[in-house]
């Protein structure tokens, strides 16, 4: 090497040892038979890489509050150039770096790269992993949507049964005695102040300690002279990163999975889920319920672990082969069959899919919101506030149905509230939960009139759809029932059909015409619930 770049290159290393790290780096032996088994640890890096510099990203735009976690999150989804692709690398890198963890331990365990003297980094790669795994379950939460909320519930019930200290731990996961603004807080503190710097330190450890001793080589020693790392297993390192690399982004294109709408801690009939990753665990403690629970959260997860971090001294082989082995590789065929069975058997057990079809009330809702004064003489271009648009507001539910009852009272510049009825309130309110992360359909004229006269006059004591009173009998399905005709004389005076009858008479409350029109609508519902 000759010329300025020669010379460029001799000053360097006189500073800084520039050929020694080269040398370091790049010239170290491998054993004869090392191949494509051993690029795992290089992929782990080069994911682990793509992890940081997109959640660096991300982290220039993202809030760590309640009032503004979901719509920071929403807002690089939608707004930022690229940021539907930055976001899917990574929660799609956040799975392919566990499936790569999961290779890479189970490589070391059928080549016997566990044993002496390597007992130290064995414990160091366990220990990576449950990082890896805290990493994801640190960062689920941070989108703070309805699935992110209540999976982390969970997570902190699950915590309070561990032996003597769980409500200790519950209440420091938590950060009180609910899931809320602390919880948040301290989870993205954890992911990104806690467990980085945490996880660093290890992979520097584990990395030298590998150098130390050198990588294992095949279980059976053959016979050659040792290579360089480079040009041979380099190219298969970055070959294996290459092809990775192409899948992860091909799934980032696709996008990360949608959000759903903002958490809500007053939401009764959600279904959490884990990540895919926990599904395993999530399927366990099915079969361990009430005092049992501990059991499959606590005491089996224990065990494995436990195992795992003793085998270099459990396994007892003469040498590395596999004859010599078997009862510690007939033990990793059962653990992989266990975890695969009860991975799939959670994925297959999926709680029905929600409608994503907007009932009656929320239409009426929608109708109050587009088309009256009730929301209209402050909400709008040129206004007071802002337009109501669906995705663009992230106030949190209880101050949405506060702001709803009572608009005086979140906006005192109100000379005077708007008229209402609880009905109404109702349905906007309900609405509202839907605007945050779904546009309604398109409602005519006629639907609207319909709909809200539904809310208004009939949801008060029969159910359609779900939701309503509960005196009167329910209404889905009323036109396999009865026709159009005998609906709208049923709503005209119910005492013509049922001499007993306890529904009021409509007549002079309703017009003909929305009564007429109230008929045909209900008459068009056939399908029973």
């Amino acid at each position: 090497m000759s010329g300025w770049f020669g010379s460029l290159v001799d000053w360097l290393d006189d500073r800084t040892g520039l050929r020694a790290i080269r040398h370091h780096l790049l010239d170290e032996p491998l054993p004869p038979g090392t191949a494509w088994w051993f690029t795992l640890g290089s992929l782990l890096l080069f994911l682990l890489g793509i992890q940081f510099v997109t959640g660096i990203a991300l982290a220039l735009y993202y809030a760590p509050t309640p009032d503004h976690a979901w719509d920071s999150v929403r807002y690089v989804m939608t707004e930022v150039r690229g940021g539907g692709l930055l976001r899917g690398l990574h929660h799609w890198g956040a799975s392919i770096i566990v499936i790569a963890a999961l290779a890479h331990l189970v490589r070391v365990f059928v080549f016997g790269s566990y044993r002496k003297p390597r007992e130290v980094n064995w414990i160091l790669g366990l220990v990576l992993l449950l990082l890896i795994l805290a990493f994801g379950l640190t960062g689920y939460l941070l989108p703070w949507d309805q699935r992110a909320y209540w999976a982390t519930v969970v997570t902190i019930n699950i915590s309070r049964l561990t032996p003597v200290a769980g409500d200790l731990v519950a209440y420091l996961l938590a950060g009180g005695p609910d899931v809320g603004a602390l919880t948040l807080t301290r989870w993205y503190a954890i992911h990104v102040l806690v467990l980085p710097p945490l996880f660093l330190g290890l992979v520097a450890a584990h990395l030298a300690l590998m150098r130390r001793h050198g990588i294992s080589g095949p279980v059976t020693p053959r016979p050659g002279p040792t290579q360089p790392f480079f040009p041979y297993q380099a190219a298969r390192d970055l070959a294996v990163a290459c092809g990775v690399g192409l899948v992860l982004v091909l799934l980032a294109w696709r996008g990360a999975p949608a959000l759903e709408p903002p958490a809500d801690p007053t939401s009764s009939d959600y279904i959490p889920r884990p990540e895919w990753y926990f599904l395993g665990l999530f399927q366990l403690l099915k079969y361990f319920p009430g005092r049992l629970e501990v059991i499959g959260a606590i005491v089996i997860p224990g065990l494995v672990v436990t195992a795992l971090v003793l085998l270099p001294w459990l396994d007892r082989g003469r040498t590395r082969a596999w004859r010599d082995r078997r009862p510690v590789l007939a033990a990793l065929v059962l653990g992989l069959a266990a975890l695969f069975t009860l991975t799939g058997l959670g994925a297959l057990d999926r709680p029905p899919a929600a409608s994503t079809a907007w009932n009656v009330q929320e239409m009426a809702g929608a109708v109050l919101i587009t088309t009256s004064d009730r929301c209209g003489r402050c909400h709008g271009a040129d206004k007071v506030a802002a337009a109501i648009e669906p995705g663009r507001f992230s106030r949190p539910p209880d101050w949405l149905a506060s702001h709803v009852a009572d608009p005086i009272a979140i906006a005192p510049g109100l000379r005077e509230a708007p008229q209402s009825n609880e009905y109404d309130t109702a349905a906007i309110i309900a609405a509202l939960a839907r605007f945050r992360s779904q546009a309604p359909p398109a409602i005519d004229e006629t639907t609207a009139r319909v709909v809200t006269t539904v809310n208004r006059e009939c949801l008060p004591c029969h159910t359609l759809g779900g939701v309503g009173g509960r005196e009167g009998p329910k209404l889905d399905g009323v036109g396999s029932r009865f026709t159009a005709d005998q609906i709208e004389r049923r709503i005209i005076n119910p005492y013509d059909v049922k001499a007993d009858a306890e529904m009021p008479g409509f007549d002079g409350v309703l017009s003909p015409e929305t009564i007429h029109l109230v008929a045909q609508w209900m008459a068009a519902h056939k399908e029973s619930e």
